[in-house]
């Protein structure tokens, strides 16, 4: 456990988390909505090694955290106009993409059937562990079925030896789930109303989009 309102511990906790999510293993950090448990998006055993530690299987997908708006780019088979007006106006932030993903990469990141749901968080020390690693399979910090993480020692006490680095960035306040919008087809649809009310989305793309 790594307290990141120190700044020496932080550059430790995120030198620490990255040797660890080189190594295949799970870290928990804090993003701008809960805490979420992450490890390297392109490592099959590391996302198998999440799913076991939550109790979930690969019927749910494992959403991807990047770093800048610029990785996106060697992730997904294109991005759309929609995606990058989307991006612009709201990343880092509270709003995740489901987009194709590009079908060159070597990841399992469970049953996506050829998409992947990507996020730029806004939180410095969510953007400091990417910018250092890059791309990370990131789920909330729980046991499938219990309340998300609002904090490292929430995570803790739900995740336990399972992880192992925890990055400590305080409480994660009122723990509101990023809005979830699927790019996928021709028509945008918002799956999931969240951080980003569904109205803003429709005023950014300049049309009415549909909700699931």
């Amino acid at each position: 456990m790594f307290d990141c309102s120190d700044p020496d511990a932080r550059l430790e906790g995120l030198a620490a988390a990255a040797r660890a999510v080189r190594a295949g293993q799970l870290v928990v950090l804090p993003t701008d909505t809960v805490y979420g448990v992450g490890c390297d998006a392109f490592s099959g055993a590391a996302v198998r090694s999440l799913l076991a530690a939550k109790g979930r299987g690969p019927d749910m997908p494992v959403p991807v955290l990047v770093g800048s708006w610029s990785t996106i780019d060697g992730l997904v088979l294109g991005v759309p106009a929609a995606a990058r007006e989307l991006i612009e106006a709201f990343w880092p932030g509270g709003l995740s993409l489901v987009l194709p993903h590009a079908p060159s990469l070597a990841w399992d990141l469970g049953s996506t059937k050829g998409t992947v749901m990507l996020r730029m968080p806004l939180h410095p020390v969510a953007l400091e562990l990417l910018r250092e690693f890059g791309p990370m399979a990131v789920s909330s910090a729980n046991k499938s079925g219990s309340p998300p993480a609002a904090s490292a020692q929430d995570a803790m006490a739900q995740l336990g030896s399972s992880v192992s680095v925890y990055l400590d960035g305080g409480p994660s306040g009122e723990p509101v789930a990023s809005t979830v919008v699927d790019l996928t087809a021709d028509e945008p649809r918002v799956l999931r109303e969240g951080a980003v009310p569904v109205a803003a989305v429709a005023e950014v793309l300049g049309r009415e989009v549909l909700t699931v």
